[in-house]
């Protein structure tokens, strides 16, 4: 697999698929490894980091969800490329600073993806489309028993996986899920349902993570506890957290539809004509568009759009993909016209 190749495909968790897709767009697992008897990333000299990259990489053809995997090496491809897989949630951007000896493996359907040397030796992901925790963590425990079985894990009988960051440690595992809250927003409920999650030490981040605001509605949701947790306890009190809020914005859309329909359908129908004719946009009101859009889509109220189809726009509008379609670097004036194009002829207008 190339990395042009990630243009021609769907992202699993981006299809629109699954449970409860109409609020959930995804859901994502992740572990965190180091190797026994080398230091961590960030201590690690280049003999080590080399070691460990080689290392990982090697025991890849051992492991039949990383058989068809592709590494790529972060030193070897450009920025504009690493922006790309940052995009499209396959590394984080911290991984693209200071790239030697760091690397990422993706699965050809991006289910699955680790990236190699980031804060930790290993942080492997596997993401689904829609509620499909329980899903997520059978793939990613396969791939962790068999990760072990070939290479020697730094674990501790007292703390658990050893890792960078001490709040990782226990099972080093984070399960989020990023959901798109309209009605929550639009009825100014959204405050209190935040207030009541970082009392239960979740906390909630925007759609590229830590560091990332909340735009267009989206909110990614995850544990900030592992230690002293089971795997299934974590997975088990997501699970719980997320039916509630799926709960609450359910109503919250049912009370917008009952009480103010037509502001409603006004709302979602400015922000299609917008979008079927603006010929400059930037990517902020770009996603705040078509966040309006798939609530109208989600409604039943725009019919003739899938979710599938928005879903794609969220990603590829953003900067690095634009400069991908078109093969150059482009400015931000030229961006934000780029952008109007391709939404237009996504829409068919």
């Amino acid at each position: 697999m190339k990395l042009d190749d990630l243009l021609k495909h769907t992202s699993e968790w981006l299809k629109g698929t699954g449970p409860n897709s109409d609020i959930v767009i995804s859901t994502r697992i992740r572990l965190a490894r180091n190797l026994n008897k080398l230091p961590f990333p960030h201590w690690a000299n280049k003999k080590q980091s080399g070691e460990a990259l080689q290392a990982i990489e090697e025991s890849f053809n051992k492991v039949d969800y990383l058989k068809k995997a592709t590494v790529f090496k972060l030193a070897e491809i450009n920025s504009i490329d690493k922006q790309l897989l940052v995009e499209r949630h396959l590394m984080s951007f911290e991984h693209t600073q200071k790239t030697d000896y760091k690397a990422v493996a993706i699965e050809e359907e991006e289910i699955v993806a680790i990236m190699i040397n980031e804060e930790d030796h290993m942080r492997i992901q596997v993401m689904q489309s829609g509620f499909n925790l329980f899903e997520a963590w059978n793939i990613i425990n396969r791939i962790d028993e068999c990760l072990a079985k070939e290479l020697s894990i730094a674990y501790s009988s007292d703390w658990g996986y050893l890792t960078a960051c001490p709040t990782n440690a226990g099972t080093a595992m984070r399960g989020s899920v990023m959901l798109h809250l309209p009605a929550l927003v639009m009825t100014r409920s959204i405050d209190r349902v935040l207030a009541a999650i970082s009392k239960l030490s979740f906390t909630t981040r925007g759609l590229y993570g830590e560091g990332t605001q909340a735009t267009g509605n989206f909110f990614q949701i995850s544990n900030q506890v592992s230690l002293g947790l089971s795997e299934d306890e974590i997975v088990n009190n997501i699970n719980g957290l997320i039916r509630q809020i799926i709960e609450q914005e359910k109503q919250a859309r049912e009370l917008m539809l009952s009480r103010n329909k037509s502001l409603l359908e006004d709302r979602v129908y400015r922000s299609l004509g917008i979008l079927k004719s603006a010929r400059i946009i930037t990517s902020q009101e770009t996603t705040e568009l078509l966040s309006m859009v798939r609530l109208g889509v989600d409604l039943e109220m725009v019919k003739d759009i899938n979710r599938q189809t928005i879903n794609e726009l969220f990603i590829i509008t953003q900067p690095a993909h634009l400069q991908k379609i078109e093969n150059k670097k482009l400015s931000s004036n030229e961006r934000d016209s780029k952008r109007a194009e391709l939404i237009r002829s996504k829409l068919k207008i």
